[in-house]
């Protein structure tokens, strides 16, 4: 069956989904996605948090863990490496089919380490050694920190998903970062066909914040035509960010660099669009879908975007789309005052709070149910042992 997302690979665009739960892995859901176009999956601490918290799937393997003496962090990673294992060999024949291309699961490192350079390598060589499977790559936060983590882990040959990409200062050294790993890589007479890596600019998230400063000079003016030409900008900052991104994606892998390690079987790391869905019920549901189609990127999709999407999504290449007037909404945001700088750095620093305090409501979740388990099975135990002494 031939869908909008069949549509989006023929443009050059893999269609992910954005959501995991142990539900649509074993009810065979995800694999009727895959059916569908979806070609891989990201999670996050978020995602965990809700589905752990909210599915009987995990009870049975909740329950098996506390028996056999698991701590609460070995309860927590037992949980998560599981399903990412079985995402994984779900999403497997992808990954075969396109050579490597796609098939991809992601898992993020404990998102207190975002700013724990040596930290973030230890987890993410663990996880990709527990886990061990071909198809997976490691989240990591495109932090101060989290940059050379990336470096190193791409010169030792894990694949890598940077997350948490705002500026496009930052999205530059995320790919001098992996450019540089992969340098590593060959320096060292290690193979590099087999590394793949993604960057996930975030982008809803910069019109909530942009908008929201818009806002309140729209409130403040006085003058109809300014106050016109301020609503004009609202819902604008995000793809003109993600579009000027792009350039700076197709500048860097080209030139003599880059064709040096595409010669011994590198691949770019493609722009992954993420936080994809419509924050602003004004705004059309699948825009940052619609308006950042274009070859060698990525989307990640929560299930309702997903759903949308097939519904009624146009496919077109967009994604250098209107380039002057993308560079022309920074400016005038830089103009009015709206610094992109001061935007990007606090929507990092408020993505890295929200997917630790995600882990947190994790955490005390698995406390509270562990400890309740292990009430439960000291009671057994006093039970049994006093219908043995009856006897």
């Amino acid at each position: 069956m031939r869908t909008r997302l069949h549509e989006l690979i023929e443009q050059g665009q893999s269609p992910w989904i954005d959501y995991i739960t142990r539900d649509i892995i074993k009810s065979g859901e995800l694999q009727s996605l895959i059916d569908k176009g979806i070609r891989g999956l990201t999670s996050n601490p978020t995602i965990f948090e809700k589905a752990i918290s909210s599915s009987k799937e995990y009870d049975e393997a909740f329950r098996e863990l506390v028996q056999n003496g698991a701590s609460q962090s070995e309860i927590y990673e037992g949980l998560i490496v599981e399903d990412i294992r079985m995402a994984a060999d779900v999403l497997r024949p992808v990954y075969d089919e396109t050579g490597g291309l796609d098939g991809y699961v992601s898992i993020e490192v404990n998102p207190k380490l975002a700013y724990d350079t040596e930290g973030t390598i230890a987890e993410a060589r663990k996880f990709f050694q527990t886990i061990d499977r071909p198809n997976i790559f490691i989240k990591v936060p495109a932090t101060d920190q989290g940059i050379p983590a990336i470096r190193q882990l791409i010169s030792e040959g894990i694949n890598v998903n940077i997350t948490l990409i705002f500026s496009i200062d930052y999205y530059e050294r995320v790919m001098d970062a992996y450019l540089e790993g992969l340098e590593q890589r060959v320096s060292e007479g290690k193979p590099i066909d087999k590394i793949a890596s993604v960057a996930s600019f975030f982008v809803s998230r910069v019109d909530t914040e942009v908008d929201k400063r818009l806002q309140k000079l729209i409130e403040s003016e006085q003058d109809s035509q300014e106050k016109s030409e301020l609503e004009s900008l609202l819902g604008k900052a995000a793809i003109a960010n993600a579009r000027i991104a792009y350039q700076h994606f197709l500048k860097k892998f080209q030139g003599e660099r880059w064709e040096s390690l595409k010669a011994k079987g590198a691949r770019v790391q493609r722009p992954l669009w993420a936080s994809t869905s419509t924050k602003n019920p004004a705004y059309r549901d699948v825009m940052y879908v619609e308006e950042l189609i274009g070859p060698d990127t990525v989307n990640t999709m929560p299930p309702q975007t997903i759903e949308a999407f097939l519904d009624h999504g146009k496919v077109a290449r967009t994604i250098d789309k209107d380039l002057d007037q993308a560079y022309a909404v920074i400016e005038k945001l830089e103009s009015l005052g709206i610094s992109m700088k001061e935007v990007t750095d606090k929507l990092q620093a408020d993505g890295v709070k929200l997917f630790a305090d995600s882990f947190d409501s994790l955490d005390k979740v698995i406390n509270e149910k562990r400890e309740t388990l292990m009430a439960e099975l000291k009671d057994r135990q006093f039970a049994n042992l006093g219908s043995y002494e009856g006897k």
